[in-house]
């Protein structure tokens, strides 16, 4: 019985997609999940961004 696609929200759009990265970008030390779009835009020359992993709706 094949899983079902599991889908997570960004922290910072609100749009579900299938990945998100788990980042920070501010200096507040808040960890969030943003998606790929969000993620490009907020790490570019970003002194506060720090990666923290993938998170992936398909578990291996």
């Amino acid at each position: 019985m094949p899983r079902q696609l599991r889908t997570k929200s960004c922290d910072l759009c609100s749009q579900n997609t299938a990945i998100l990265y788990r980042i920070q970008y501010q200096d507040d030390c808040r960890w969030i999940f943003a998606c790929p779009d969000c993620w490009e835009k907020v790490s570019k020359n970003n002194p506060f961004y720090l990666y923290g992993g993938t998170w992936k709706a398909k578990k291996k």
